[in-house]
C-alpha cells in the first residue's frame, strides 16, 4: 500500500471557468464534467472580450477583425448553449469568505475580482470549478474544490 491517496473521481457536474470557455475547441471532453453550468459573470466577462481587441496598429499578434469575430462567435455559442447561473445574495455573501481567504494567502483580491466571484457562485451552487488556470484560485481548496484542465497550446493566426 502506498502512501498516497487515490486519485479523486471526476465530478459528473461543474462551473466553468471563462477560459475554459475561450479555449474549449481545444480542450479534452474527457476532462470536463457532463452537466456543465457557467456563472453570469463569465457571460459578462465574455461580453466585454470582443471590446476588448486591441487594433492592428497597436499589436501584430492577430487580425483586430477576425480576433473580434472569433470572441463574437464563442460568447454566441455560449449565450445559445448555457444558462447562466446568477451571482445572487447568496454568492455576495460567500464573497466576503472567498476575498477573506485569497488575504490570508497573502494574495490581492482586487486582481481577481472576476475570478473570486465566479468561485463564491460555484460555492453557493455547491459545485466544483474547472479551470485551466487553478493558481488564479489560490487559497481556495478549503471552500471550493478546484478542478484542473490542462491547459492547451493554441493555434494563433497571425496577422498577414
Amino acid at each position: 500500500m502506498s502512501g498516497e491517496p487515490p486519485p479523486e473521481e471526476m465530478p459528473s457536474q461543474g462551473l466553468l471557468d471563462t477560459n475554459i470557455l475561450i479555449l474549449r475547441d481545444w480542450i479534452n471532453p474527457a476532462e470536463l464534467p457532463d452537466e456543465m453550468a457557467i456563472s453570469a459573470i463569465t457571460l459578462a466577462e465574455l461580453s466585454a472580450g470582443p471590446h476588448e481587441v486591441r487594433p492592428n496598429s497597436e499589436q501584430d499578434l492577430y487580425d483586430e477583425h477576425a480576433e473580434r469575430a472569433r470572441r463574437l462567435e464563442v460568447l454566441q455559442r455560449v449565450e445559445n448553449e448555457f444558462d447562466t447561473v446568477p451571482f445572487d445574495a447568496e454568492a455576495a455573501r460567500i464573497f466576503g469568505r472567498v476575498t477573506a481567504a485569497v488575504v490570508a494567502a497573502g494574495r490581492k483580491p482586487r486582481r481577481r475580482i472576476a475570478d473570486l466571484m465566479i468561485a463564491s457562485t460555484a460555492i453557493a451552487e455547491g459545485l466544483p470549478l474547472f479551470t485551466t488556470n487553478p493558481d488564479d484560485f489560490a487559497g481556495l481548496g478549503r471552500l471550493v474544490r478546484i478542478v484542473s484542465v490542462t491547459r492547451p497550446s493554441v493555434p494563433h493566426e497571425r496577422r498577414q
